[in-house]
């Protein structure tokens, strides 16, 4: 194909100016965008900053206070409509100055599964805060409240929050909508001797007063409030960063995670300044539902990455590469959940590119493009789609692979058009022009089109662009990774289900984390318990403290049948709440009467330790 004659540096000019003199016309022209899943109207009255004052009341499993919301209104006569769930309002207030408030009504609409329900506050001229009063509901979707026996130190209770995809609505009032966004202060009350952490600028020192106060000065989307209380300590990892843990993780979280400041510095140089102060991680309790949750400032992660040899660390890559895509630059419903995920996938292989070398990116995109293959056979076509249609579904029906994994291969069939050096100098432009807004997928394409698109004719068209973003599958232009990185570990697995060689031919202390899952898948159609057996035997599969390959494993087990992973089995699912580990092993078991028996049986026992939505996962999956 034709290329654009254009030095780099004059295209990188072009681009700019083109962003810059286009951005404010083109979203001036741009009808609102309306949020399914939000009750909210920001286009009439839209909140700016929240002011909230909690307190963490453990033996109620509540939290009750006030959030105080100013407001900007666009049009005067529109009342303010929040979103709810679960929220037990005792009052409204509203203020012109923020000094004198005086009680107003409010109207508190009808439930709906989901969405939950509306809050309708008139307000009279002049009105420019609304103050609730209110508590959360001991079930709040969005809170985990851990007993001490349930912690790793085993002596402190915890909460932690979850507020995505939208689950703020259930601890805080508010228009939750990742097309809203806001900055807030806090004042959070806790029992003494438990430190407070939030989604803001978080203090190492802070003495455990009881009393926290935090603020996030950068306007953030609902989803990326968050809280945690427990018994945390702290260790640094670099200028930047650092990792709070309960006691008895700190050592190996921290020595897990050294080289997040590398990471910060690689994912600068490719897409341009940090723009979030500190990044530091929160090593959660194990019954933490996702792998890591990208709160900016700090990020939750799940304690199944802690593996002693950064073999899982791709986990921090993709949290922080989140600090661009998604919380910097951010989709502005559900129905683009690829800007976030598709973006955040292509980055994090990048960033691990830089860091611990391609071969190691490629591995991780061969298994990732295995996962996308093998769960697209399983969707209808409708949710082959990147911008999938999520009416009248709940949002976290679209957090499928295909935002994630498909969403990172159109960024590199884009990559493999215009160039990396291109695409990168677009990248970074892009999150620099959209820096701390909201994003459509139509708003995507019009960027696309009068930069990359109209400047480089003749690379790639607005057809191939409309086929990744609206058709199921995955357009012929997709270019899946080599798979010769794992050359040698295919050529160990056919070896040995030949009978060519024998399992002590496997140099096993030289294979990485996707290497022995690789391993594993290959060997997998061929198994029987004489085989599992003596893969056990040699590698000590069933008792590997490394999750990825566990899961992996234990996967195999109930596919074989196989006895002596039993009591594992059933350890596991007792003690780590991953949804991305619960599902796909809870789902094996029922497609069997006796494994579905056992799965009930493990899962009565397992299901205090599960967040609300992992817990509504495996309910419904089980029926």
């Amino acid at each position: 194909m034709k290329r654009s004659g254009l030095p780099l540096l004059l295209l990188l000019l072009l681009t700019s100016a083109c962003m810059n003199k286009n951005a404010k016309k083109e979203d001036s022209l741009v009808e609102p965008v309306r949020d399914v899943h939000s009750y909210s109207r920001p286009d009439r009255v839209r909140v700016k900053h929240a002011v909230l004052d909690l307190e963490v009341k453990f033996d109620k499993k509540t939290l009750e206070g006030t959030a105080t919301l100013t407001v900007e209104r666009p049009d005067p006569s529109a009342p303010l409509i929040v979103d709810s769930k679960d929220l037990n309002v005792n009052a409204v207030e509203i203020s012109a100055d923020g000094k004198n408030f005086a009680e107003a009504k409010f109207l508190k609409g009808a439930s709906d599964p989901i969405l939950g329900s509306p809050l309708t506050v008139d307000l009279p001229a002049g009105a420019a805060q609304v103050r609730f009063r209110y508590s959360t509901s001991p079930q709040a979707a969005a809170l985990q409240w851990l007993e001490p026996a349930q912690t790793g130190g085993k002596k402190s209770p915890f909460l932690f929050t979850q507020s995505q995809a939208i689950n703020a609505r259930s601890w805080i009032p508010l228009q939750d909508s990742p097309g809203v966004r806001i900055t807030y202060d806090a004042l959070i009350r806790t029992p003494k001797g438990l430190l407070a952490l939030m989604s803001a600028e978080n203090d190492p020192a802070a003495k455990r007063t009881g009393e926290y106060r935090f603020r996030m000065s950068q306007a953030i989307p609902s989803y990326l409030m968050a809280l945690a209380v427990g018994d945390l300590v702290f260790r640094t990892t670099g200028k930047r960063s650092g990792v709070y843990a309960e006691p008895p993780m700190l050592e190996r979280a921290a020595r897990e995670f050294e080289d997040t400041d590398e990471m910060i510095r690689a994912a600068e140089a490719l897409y341009g300044p940090y723009r979030w102060d500190r990044y530091d991680i929160l090593v959660l309790p194990p019954s933490f539902p996702f792998g890591g949750m990208e709160n900016p400032r700090l990020t939750f992660a799940t304690p199944t990455v802690i593996a002693g040899d950064k073999s899982l660390v791709a986990l921090v890559a993709h949290e922080l590469a989140h600090s661009w895509s998604g919380n910097l630059v951010t989709n502005a419903t559900w129905s683009d959940f690829w800007l976030n995920e598709g973006f955040t996938v292509y980055l994090e292989w990048r960033i691990q590119e830089t860091v611990y070398g391609r071969k190691r990116a490629e591995m991780e995109r061969v298994l990732a493009a295995d996962d996308l293959a093998l769960e697209m056979a399983k969707l209808p076509p409708g949710d082959q789609i990147l911008h999938i249609d999520l009416k009248g579904r709940d949002p976290d029906d679209g957090a499928t692979q295909v935002p994630y994994v498909k969403g990172a291969l159109f960024l590199f069939a884009m990559e493999r058009y215009f160039g990396r050096s291109k695409f990168d100098l677009f990248l970074k432009s892009y999150f620099s022009e959209r820096a701390f807004q909201s994003i459509t997928t139509a708003q995507f394409q019009e960027v696309l089109n009068r930069t990359l698109l109209n400047l480089n004719p003749g690379l790639m068209t607005g057809e191939q662009v409309e086929e990744w973003l609206f058709k199921p599958g995955l357009p012929l232009d997709a270019q899946l990774p080599p798979t010769d990185v794992f050359d040698r570990v295919d050529g160990n697995a056919k070896n040995w289900i030949n009978g060519l060689a024998s399992l002590a031919q496997v140099d096993s202390k030289k294979l990485s984390t996707p290497e022995w899952i690789r391993f594993l898948r290959m060997v997998a159609p061929k198994l029987d318990g004489a085989k599992m057996r003596e893969l056990d035997a040699a590698f000590h599969f069933t008792q590997t403290g490394n999750s990825e390959i566990l899961s992996e494993w234990l996967l195999l087990a109930i596919q074989q049948k196989y006895q002596p992973a039993d009591r594992r089995l059933e350890e596991f699912l007792c003690t780590v709440g991953r949804r991305k580990y619960l599902k796909p092993l809870y789902e094996e078991l029922a497609k069997s009467p006796e494994g579905k028996e056992k799965a009930k049986t493990i899962y009565k026992k397992a299901r205090p330790l599960y967040h609300p939505i992992a817990d509504a996962t495996i309910a419904k999956l089980l029926k």
